[in-house]
């Protein structure tokens, strides 16, 4: 019969693939490094791969430590939410770990700052990782390997999924200090459609509810250029005479273009986060779910909230 796998080595294994590193790995679990560059071997050996192998001066992921990455990464945090203390001697100051958090670049930029500020001073030992929101799969909050969703829901939310809307957003648009639509008259839906527009669409889709309120006035936007992000669509109409697009939250940080309230009504929208039900009780989960929150709506005005 095979020997039974050590777990003990889950969470060296976790620090080595997320650091890339035997020195940084042996720092996070406070270890000597001799000690670690052991459990290295027994790593190496317990799984028939190098996992991580000299590249000039730094070390490098392997391959099948790649693949590995985030499947550790899960059945760590997993591992570690089990194990934690739900009592009243639970200790913010003294938590280890990182919890992940996947968002859309208008969020990250908007409140990523503020969130690792406050997380360094509640809780030293706490890291924030931001990963990006190609979509709204709800499968990476099920596979454990994302700790809080952020954004609009999803038609493919599945039921258990528990939700907390955090704000409300709008869209205004933003143009370039001196532009003649700004300059020349009221700004009617007549002179916002007659301008050249920048669409910000990850997924490449030029129309939105701003072009369903134009059509039913009979208006049609003429869509200049499509960008991937709403910083790159600030970027060029800051340059040009396109009006950009972009939810009011994320131009809170602008200070080189003129936002102005759209000539058409859009329904709000909810920004929510989205987690598992497994880490409904979970005490650092309830921590960083409050901290969210907190951060959005001292960010925001109150109208927002």
């Amino acid at each position: 019969m095979p020997m039974a796998p050590d777990l003990n080595l889950l969470p060296a294994l976790d620090a080595l693939l997320s650091e890339a590193s035997v020195t940084r790995a042996a720092e996070r679990l406070q270890l000597s490094e001799s000690a670690m560059s052991r459990t290295l071997a027994r790593l190496r050996a317990a799984t028939g791969d190098p996992l991580l192998v000299r590249a000039g001066r730094a070390m490098v992921l392997t391959p099948h430590a790649l693949a590995l990455r985030e499947q550790v990464q899960a059945l760590a945090r997993d591992a570690s939410a089990v194990l934690q203390p739900a009592g009243e001697d639970w200790n913010l100051a003294t938590l280890e770990r990182t919890f992940t958090l996947r968002a859309n670049d208008g969020f990250i930029e908007a409140f990523a700052p503020a969130l690792v500020a406050r997380a360094a001073r509640e809780a030293p030992g706490v890291r924030l990782r931001f990963a990006p929101k190609p979509d709204k799969d709800v499968r990476p909050l099920r596979e454990g390997l994302i700790d809080l969703d952020l954004g609009v829901l999803g038609p493919a939310t599945g039921p258990e999924v528990r939700v907390q809307a955090i704000y409300r957003d709008h869209f205004v648009g933003a143009v370039r200090p001196g532009h003649p639509l700004l300059q020349n008259g009221p700004l009617t839906p007549e002179r916002y459609a007659a301008c050249g527009h920048i669409v910000a669409s990850r997924r490449g889709h030029g129309a939105g509810p701003v072009d369903d309120a134009l059509a039913e006035r009979g208006l049609r936007r003429t869509v200049a250029t499509m960008v991937p992000s709403f910083r790159a669509a600030l970027s060029i109409a800051a340059e040009t005479d396109l009006v950009a697009l972009v939810p009011a939250s994320f131009f809170t940080r602008q200070e080189a273009l003129v936002a102005f309230a759209l000539p058409v009504s859009t329904e709000p929208i909810v920004i929510s986060q989205m987690w598992h039900p497994r880490l409904e009780r979970d005490p650092g989960h309830r921590w960083l779910r409050g901290l969210v929150l907190a951060v959005c709506r001292e960010a925001l005005p109150p109208s927002n909230c």
